[in-house]
């Protein structure tokens, strides 16, 4: 159970999205709990552990003991962690892998090139923008459109599918939406703010149905906006994912800025600990 406070002190020291306890507590609906310095999740048979220190520089040692602590707590049958680097003792035992970057956008030495702008401003002219608080049945429609056309994997098709329950509870985040002249949407995105330093890119999509060139650079313009009208230092452009989506990232200066890696554990309960806790003694023998 975390207090009021400490997730107030959580938001002041985070600096990835899954650091959002908020953001996290809606999209798993586990409770969150703080093992050491990592924030973690944790429902019915499953755990989720933020491998990102909130205080210092990240090491292996301090995760996996964090790990091995919740391990022996929850004995879960579901193990799911991101951290910048698998401890070796979780290594074999990962099921479901995943390696990628956060990318970056720093608010403070951005500078916009005319090429873009001049694309924002021809996008302007065709559509409206609007920020508010909730989604309506034309959002909830795009993105099953962008479902559709994508074939998106689990991860990315679940977060999309949970957005309007997401931001019918969160206190933090605002819909960008681009409405062209007969009033159909175009474009959305998703950005939560909740966190002290950065905003969150968390989806975002265009229609191909009513499709208006440069939607996307409109709505990432305006999320530009946002975020520095809310004093951001930086937005947090979420995963590289696939060279299309890391092209547009890097387009409007994003960057590589921190290695992230998945790993998904899966064992009848109680088996998990038992073979970790091998691993443990097998390495404290020197075998």
């Amino acid at each position: 159970m975390i207090t009021e406070e400490q997730e107030r002190e959580i938001l002041r020291k985070a600096y990835v999205p899954e650091q959002i306890v908020g953001l996290m507590r809606i999209l798993s609906g586990g409770e969150p709990f703080l093992i050491h310095d990592f924030l973690c999740l944790a429902g019915e048979g499953w755990l989720i552990v933020i491998g990102y220190p909130l205080e210092g520089d990240f090491r292996t040692g301090p995760l996996e003991k964090a790990l091995r602590e919740a391990v022996g707590r929850f004995r879960p049958v579901h193990l799911w962690f991101a951290a910048p680097e698998v401890p070796p003792s979780f290594s074999a035992s990962c099921s479901e892998r995943e390696s990628d970057f956060y990318y970056l956008l720093d608010l403070q030495s951005l500078s916009v090139n005319r090429a873009l702008m001049r694309a924002v401003q021809r996008a302007s002219k065709e559509l409206t923008v609007e920020r508010s608080t909730g989604m309506s049945r034309e959002h909830e429609a795009l993105i099953r459109e962008f479902l559709r056309r994508q074939g998106a994997g689990p991860r990315v098709r679940e977060l999309f599918l949970a957005m309007p329950r997401y931001v019918s509870r969160s206190s933090g985040c605002t819909v960008l939406s681009a409405w062209d002249h007969e009033g159909r949407l175009a474009a959305m995105y998703v950005v939560e703010l909740s966190a002290e330093s950065f905003a969150t890119y968390l989806v975002g999509c265009h229609s191909r149905e009513h499709y208006v060139p440069h939607a996307s650079d409109l709505l990432f313009y305006e999320m530009i906006l946002l975020a520095k009208g809310h004093a951001k230092r930086a937005i947090n452009l979420g995963l590289g994912v696939n060279q299309g989506i890391r092209r547009f990232k890097e387009k409007w200066g994003g960057v590589p800025w921190l290695r992230y890696e998945f790993c998904g554990c899966t064992s009848p309960k109680g088996r998990l600990l038992q073979m970790l806790e091998s691993f443990w003694a097998r390495r404290s023998r020197g075998a």
